[in-house]
């Protein structure tokens, strides 16, 4: 269990990187994400709650063995935050890369209240909501340049 554990926070590997493990998580994400764009959304909004879930319970189990809350070797509230991102955004490279940028933008600068959950829930759901709120941020912002530009 342990194994699985390790490799689900450390998203294959990716959260094990020497140079931006959050960066590198989230771009191991795309493939993933390719493969849920092809679903209906309520199917992909189901499959996105269940994500969140797992990634929650993951992302507690690997604060204990790693020893530390919110160890950067945890990416997979990444992977978590940028499928959120991408929510019935219409699947092309140009919302793909715009996706990743906003995402990371959102992600780094912890606007609140991602900036809340990431300081102050100190469990699984904490590593992982202030991502998703990123992730919020991001997706608002996504739709508003793809119905404007």
């Amino acid at each position: 269990m342990r194994r699985f554990i390790v490799i689900s926070a450390a998203w294959f590997g990716t959260g094990f990187s020497p140079f931006a493990p959050g960066t590198v998580g989230t771009l191991a994400a795309i493939p993933f994400y390719l493969v849920l764009a092809q679903l209906s959304l309520p199917l992909y909004l189901l499959t996105l709650a269940a994500f969140i879930s797992f990634s929650c319970w993951v992302s507690g189990q690997a604060g204990i063995v790693f020893g530390e809350h919110d160890s950067g070797k945890i990416v997979i509230d990444e992977v978590a935050g940028f499928l959120v991102t991408m929510t019935a955004v219409p699947l092309s490279w140009q919302g793909v890369a715009a996706g990743f940028l906003l995402f990371r933008f959102f992600d780094i600068t912890k606007i609140p209240p991602a900036r809340y959950f990431d300081r102050r829930v100190k469990n699984g759901c904490g590593v992982v909501l202030d991502d998703v709120v990123a992730g919020l941020y991001a997706c608002i912002s996504l739709h508003l340049l793809t119905r404007f530009l």
